[in-house]
C-alpha cells in the first residue's frame, strides 16, 4: 500500500480536525526523520497511522486487546491509552504494514517505552510538537529537537508524566520505563538509538 492510499483510507477513519493533526504529525515526522537519518517513508507511514484506532469504540479496542497478543494489563488503564497498541495491530491487519519498526512507533507513540528506536523517538516527539499543538513550554521542545532528539524525547516524557500526575490518574508502566531509559541514555552520554531490522 502506498502513501497516498494510506492517506486516503485514514481520512475516512478520522474526523477532519484529527486528520489535520495527523497530516501535521506526518510533516513533522518527515522533517525529523531527515534530520536524524532514519527512513523517511517509514516515518510518514507511522505518523499517518499513529491515531488510526483513536475513534474506534472502547468496546472494539477492548476486543482487540482481549483477542490479540497485546498485554491484558492495558485494560487496567484508561481507554485513551489503548489506541496506540490497537493501532499497531490495525496497521498490520488492515493496512498490511509488516514492518516491526513502524508497528512499534505506532504502538508506543503515547507511552514511549524502554529502548525506543530512532523511528519510535521521531513519532513520539513529532506527535507532541506538531505545529497545531499549544502546550505550555512546547517551543522549548521544538527548539531542543533541532539539537538533540533524545533530550527532546526526554522532555516529552517528563512533561507527560508531570501532566498525568497533576491529573491524579494512573500511569502505564512503559511511560516510566521510557523516562528512566531516556534519562540514563542522555545524562550518561550513552545514547545510541536502536534500529529494528525486518
Amino acid at each position: 500500500m502506498n502513501i497516498e492510499e494510506v492517506r486516503s483510507l485514514v481520512r475516512h477513519e478520522l474526523p477532519l480536525e484529527r486528520y489535520e493533526h495527523t497530516l501535521r504529525v506526518a510533516e513533522t515526522a518527515v522533517e525529523l526523520a531527515t534530520m536524524y537519518d532514519t527512513n523517511v517513508r517509514h516515518a510518514e507511514l507511522s505518523a499517518l497511522l499513529h491515531d488510526v484506532a483513536k475513534y474506534r469504540t472502547p468496546e472494539e479496542l477492548k476486543q482487540y486487546i482481549q483477542h490479540s497478543s497485546l498485554p491484558n494489563d492495558l485494560l487496567d488503564y484508561h481507554h485513551e491509552l489503548w489506541h496506540g497498541p490497537v493501532g499497531s495491530m490495525i496497521a498490520r491487519d488492515e493496512y498490511g504494514i509488516d514492518c516491526l519498526d513502524i508497528q512499534q512507533a505506532i504502538r508506543y507513540h503515547t507511552t514511549g517505552r524502554e529502548g525506543m528506536s530512532t523511528l519510535e523517538l521521531v513519532i513520539f516527539v513529532a506527535d507532541y510538537i506538531e505545529p497545531g499543538r499549544k502546550i505550555p513550554g512546547i517551543n522549548d521542545v521544538r527548539q531542543q529537537v533541532k539539537v538533540n532528539l533524545i533530550e527532546a524525547a526526554w522532555m516529552v516524557s517528563s512533561r507527560t508524566i508531570e501532566h498525568l500526575m497533576n491529573k491524579r490518574v494512573t500511569i502505564y508502566p512503559d511511560t516510566f520505563y521510557a523516562y528512566n531509559d531516556l534519562t540514563r541514555r542522555f545524562y550518561n552520554n550513552s545514547y545510541e538509538p536502536t534500529e529494528i531490522n525486518n
